[in-house]
């Protein structure tokens, strides 16, 4: 593994891919609250040191008026003053850290670096937006609209004078997403500036058009000369707000702020969305990753992950062809229910998720999972019902005796904090057996019908499946 340090004017906020075939770039769009851009620091910073200059010429002109009353000094005096200064000198001086906080609300700066990852320190493109924008959303897309050519134009999501603090929620002056094409020599251009309604907190490149979350709506555009042109539209998806989505065939993945997560579907025959499914519990998603067709998995900000499927009862009405029955799911007040598959807290926010194999090949997929905390989990699946029930009854035997587990509480109470742990096995808890004494390890052991190197061979198998 290698890794190297970029240094940043801002927060990186959205980090993307850029699809080159030559060379692999990345783009990160920074942003950050309560900053002066750095040309208005600059300008600041200027004026400040004018202003500095002019009271030193006033200082200088007192000093002059002085000079009968300083010419008393004795030499004493004198010499403890140069002594004073030559310690002043070998201090370093000063190093501004950040520029001064703006008084007025809203203030916010932004900007686009596109660097190459193998080159340390090989910034190809910083280019900063104006006119206080903060940069939300980043995507590539490839329109289909213009087979000639498979160039690839960059879309950034916007929101201006962003303010939290409002009564009635967060305000704005006005949201954009910028379409921009990126040159030979590896620099952003304008192309054109669509405004739209309210904040576009989510960019996906969808069968050929741009997908945007527009507040609560979500709609497809296509590109245009001028601005991009709306397709299609449905005006309320989620509730509240769309915080994260991700598609599937023509199947979508919306996470609302507040109500959990939505399952829609893009129908091709009357270019149109349809609503048919949600989660019953209320969660406030950090994470998602889709499973398969009809399973994800969930992070909440809760310290949970929990796994959710479609009902199997509800797949011939979703995937008809016809789309009638998703009319009418829609226009229902109860959609379809997602189930929970498997629920487990894990005490810290979880901030991302991925389902990937960890090690070359034949080794097994798992979900992995990085917590607020700095921690690096994964979620391993059992194989068989044996492996699923041995690790079933060691967990009980294990609960027995760590009453108080690691956190001074009662170790199902923990995991269970947010709502029941379900079909998930505590490994943190199993990989204490070893450290139990020689007796309750084989207690333990030949009420699972094995011995104690059996138990440790089986934790082995795990990790190596893993691996």
């Amino acid at each position: 593994f290698q890794s190297q340090l970029v240094p940043t004017l801002y927060t990186p906020r959205v980090c993307i891919n850029l699809p080159i075939a030559d060379r692999q770039l990345l783009l990160i769009a920074e942003t950050d609250q309560h900053r002066y851009t750095e040309s208005e620091a600059r300008a600041l910073s200027i004026a400040n040191k004018e202003k500095g200059d002019e009271d030193a010429m006033d200082i200088a002109d007192d000093d002059d008026n002085n000079n009968k009353e300083s010419s008393k000094i004795t030499t004493e005096e004198t010499t403890t003053e140069n002594v004073l200064q030559e310690v002043e000198d070998e201090i370093p001086p000063l190093r501004i850290i950040n520029s001064p906080i703006p008084p007025e609300n809203g203030k916010w700066a932004s900007c686009l670096r596109i660097i190459d990852p193998t080159v340390p320190n090989d910034v190809l493109e910083l280019l900063e937006l104006g006119e206080n924008e903060a940069a939300v959303s980043c995507a590539t897309c490839i329109f289909a609209g213009r087979p000639e050519t498979t160039e690839f134009f960059l879309a950034v999501g916007t929101v201006k004078s962003l303010r939290f603090d409002q009564p009635g929620g967060r305000k704005h002056d006005g949201c954009f997403i910028h379409i921009y094409r990126l040159l030979e020599s590896h620099r952003l251009v304008l192309l054109h500036k669509t405004p739209i309604e309210d904040i576009p907190l989510c960019l996906i490149e969808f069968r050929g058009r741009l997908m945007v979350s527009v507040g609560c709506a979500l709609r497809l555009y296509d590109l245009g000369k001028r601005k991009l042109l709306r397709k299609t539209e449905h005006v309320r998806l989620v509730p509240n707000l769309i915080i994260k989505l991700q598609v599937y065939g023509d199947r979508i993945y919306a996470c609302d702020s507040t109500e959990s997560i939505f399952f829609a579907k893009y129908i091709r025959e009357t270019n149109r969305f349809a609503v048919f499914a949600d989660d019953p519990i209320p969660r406030i998603i950090a994470s998602l990753c889709i499973i398969d067709y009809d399973t994800v998995a969930i992070g909440d900000k809760f310290g949970n992950i929990a796994l959710l499927r479609l009902p199997p009862d509800a797949d011939d009405e979703v995937d008809d062809p016809s789309g009638v029955s998703i009319y009418f799911a829609e226009a229902a007040p109860n959609l379809h229910k997602l189930q929970t598959i498997a629920q487990y807290h894990i005490g810290a926010i979880a901030t991302s998720i991925i389902k990937t194999p960890l090690g070359g090949p034949g080794s097994d997929e798992a979900l992995f999972f990085a917590a607020i905390d700095g921690r690096i989990g994964a979620l391993v699946p059992s194989k068989t019902r044996d492996d699923k029930d041995f690790f079933t009854m060691l967990e009980m035997h294990l609960r027995q005796e760590y009453q108080h587990f690691f956190t001074g509480r009662d170790h199902i109470s923990f995991r269970s904090a947010f709502a029941p742990v379900k079909d998930v096995v505590d490994g943190d808890l199993c990989l204490e057996f070893p450290f139990l004494s020689r007796d309750l390890q084989v207690s333990i052991a030949r009420d699972l019908d094995r011995s104690p190197h059996e138990v440790y061979k089986k934790f082995q198998d795990t990790l190596n499946r893993l691996l």
